[in-house]
């Protein structure tokens, strides 16, 4: 079927405004998407007719909320790909995901051993290492990347030995849009044993995965950026690791039993959910997955990469404009200076005419440091944008360009 872009916009209302009196063009999808009408109501359905605590009460509306939330869980496995639902794990987003895996870890990881992350991620995937391995003793180590943003692998075997306890990567550099490549990174930390953890916080909206077919420990992803709820996160924990970890969080439904002197804890996956959970925000999600597999993740990924090489091909004749960030293999990102200019004060005109980017770091000080930048401009794309926005961002970033200088 043909990709039917006018039905698409018309699924997301927030896109249907004007900003200082100009057609909005949302292009900061990589910080969180919008919401399409089935997430808005699916979360109304949910407060108009269930809304109810889960797990805990035998009344319909308890019932029917648990079914709803539970049916989600089942969505997600079955949309990368887990063995089993008991596997898929609600948080509050990617960084507390993060979190509950290097703080389980802390009770199994030695002070002779080592962590390795890359120099491509985000900072929820190297402060939580940090702190990790402060309080062990471990030590942290990096995959440097080249000029292009890409990860140099000719030192792997070097970085990831047998004393390597974990390695955490992401599978798309949300400030570059570089696509990594896992399965020759998963090879190298199978071969010395070594548990993984690919970050799919970017990957989620943009790419199909099957956990099972890398044989990943870990993996995950974040609602906002899949076009649902935020404050939402997916922990998937492979059955024979998750369960090794200890809870991050203790209280209420993570529990078997408790006395006053000793608690037991639930099974996976219910062991690290304490407390009540985001039920409107689990079936909101569910919404946002069902859309965005109506449309096909292999059709959204084919849009978003003509979006990409329609604007690299177009902003690229703008004198003085630099693409931060030119790896081989890239996902919707445009990472971006021009010359005379300071990223800042592009976004804040750029937003008087209406377009929506990113400036700064964008949560990857490291990567900013190895270019030497302060920062830069990013637009990134979704399903919903087109080649039409992508002219009028040009044509307003040239006017910023021309008032800066």
């Amino acid at each position: 079927m043909a990709y039917d872009i006018d039905y698409i916009r018309s699924q997301f209302p927030i896109l249907d405004q004007q900003v200082h009196g100009r057609p909005l063009v949302y292009l900061d999808n990589a910080a969180t998407a919008q919401k399409p009408k089935a997430v808005v109501d699916a979360i109304s359905h949910y407060y108009y007719n269930d809304n109810a605590n889960v797990h805990r009460g035998v009344h319909t509306l308890s019932q029917r909320a648990t079914d709803a939330m539970e049916a989600v869980r089942e969505q997600v496995r079955d949309h990368i790909g887990a063995r089993e639902s008991a596997e898929i794990i609600f948080t509050r987003g990617i960084t507390d995901s993060i979190n509950t895996v290097a703080f389980g870890m802390g009770a199994l990881i030695k002070p002779h051993q080592n962590v390795v992350i890359t120099a491509l991620e985000h900072h929820s995937n190297i402060v939580p290492w940090q702190m990790l391995c402060e309080r062990t003793g471990a030590t942290l180590r990096y995959i440097p990347i080249n000029e292009k943003g890409e990860l140099v692998l000719h030192s792997l075997e070097e970085i990831i030995d047998e004393h390597t306890a974990m390695v955490a990567f992401n599978h798309i550099s949300n400030s570059l849009g570089t696509i990594n490549p896992v399965s020759t990174i998963l090879a190298r930390a199978k071969e010395v044993g070594a548990w993984t953890l690919v970050d799919g916080a970017q990957s989620g909206p943009h790419a199909k995965v099957d956990v099972q077919e890398w044989d990943v420990d870990f993996f995950t992803l974040a609602s906002h950026k899949m076009y649902g709820p935020t404050g939402l996160g997916v922990l998937y924990g492979k059955r024979e690791r998750i369960e090794a970890l200890p809870p991050y969080q203790g209280g209420g439904e993570m529990i078997a039993t408790v006395t006053l002197e000793k608690s037991t804890y639930a099974a996976i996956p219910h062991k690290f959910e304490a407390g009540t959970p985001h039920i409107e925000g689990v079936i909101g999600f569910g919404a946002a997955l069902k859309f965005m597999n109506s449309i096909g993740i292999e059709a959204i990924a084919k849009h978003e990469a003509e979006l990409l090489d329609y604007a690299t091909e177009s902003l690229s004749s703008i004198e003085g404009f630099r693409i931060i960030g030119t790896a081989d293999h890239k996902a919707s990102v445009l990472s971006f200076l021009v010359d005379g200019t300071h990223p800042y004060d592009l976004g804040v005109l750029l937003d008087q005419q209406g377009i929506a980017v990113r400036t700064g770091q964008h949560c990857t000080q490291p990567i900013m440091d190895q270019f030497c930048i302060a920062g830069t401009a990013r637009a990134s794309f979704a399903m919903y944008n087109t080649k039409e926005e992508i002219d009028l961002f040009k044509a307003a970033l040239v006017r910023a360009v021309n008032m800066l200088r």
